[in-house]
């Protein structure tokens, strides 16, 4: 386990090295969709079985299936993206407890550092799915919730999949966070519950096709006004 607190100054240049290959090999991926969520789950369960279902119907519609690289909901992600002849990318990480990556990766990388692979993540993302996991998969609906909260990334779609499992999370922000004044209701309405795949690919495609047509807006009115 490295020490950050100690270590070198020259492992910056271990970092640069990261967010180079990173973004050499994400560059030309075009849009894509970030899946998260537990890598317990196992093959034939419920959420395997719907992970693997959202990830190959997105991949038909033209986007590229971002994961974990690792198993369960990461492993369904990219299988999904590759049974439909789509764009499989997997984010690998460097753990104590080796992860395993899984097979069904087109694009693999590797990382030693979290919040390297954590930017990969979000950079190129028009939605995140959030399939049910536990700390990690929290942490980076968390993330991605502060950073559009806080306006330093675009807004784009939070897709939670599962009522049975997000909606205690929801009513408990709602009654708790939202009634002490430590949460706004306009916050948790970035997240959209859904349980079908379907639902899951209705809202990114409507979201990412108002998103197209916004920015189209933009460059018209930029070449009106010889910007």
């Amino acid at each position: 386990m490295e020490d950050l607190a100690k270590s070198e100054t020259w492992r910056v240049f271990r970092i640069m090295a990261e967010l180079v290959e990173g973004f050499e090999a994400m560059n030309n991926i075009g849009p894509a969709v970030t899946i998260f969520g537990s890598a317990r789950s196992k093959p034939s369960t419920l959420y395997y079985e719907k992970c693997l279902k959202t990830a190959e119907y997105l991949a038909k519609d033209g986007f590229a299936i971002i994961s974990g690289g690792g198993p369960g909901i990461m492993e369904a992600a990219n299988k999904g993206a590759r049974a439909a002849n789509g764009v499989s990318v997997g984010l690998n990480i460097e753990l104590p407890l080796e992860q395993m990556p899984n097979q069904f990766q087109d694009v693999r990388l590797e990382f030693r550092y979290f919040f390297v692979r954590k930017l990969m993540f979000v950079k190129y993302a028009v939605a995140y799915v959030i399939f049910p996991g536990g700390l990690g998969t929290l942490d980076e609906l968390f993330e991605a919730i502060t950073l559009i909260q806080t306006k330093k990334i675009r807004s784009f779609p939070l897709v939670l999949v599962g009522r049975d499992y997000w909606q205690g999370l929801i009513d408990w922000m709602k009654k708790t966070a939202v009634s002490m004044g430590n949460l706004d209701l306009e916050d948790i309405d970035l997240m959209h519950i859904v349980d079908e795949p379907e639902e899951v690919c209705a809202i990114i495609k409507k979201r990412y096709k108002d998103r197209v047509s916004d920015i189209h807006g933009d460059r018209r009115n930029k070449s009106k006004k010889g910007v």
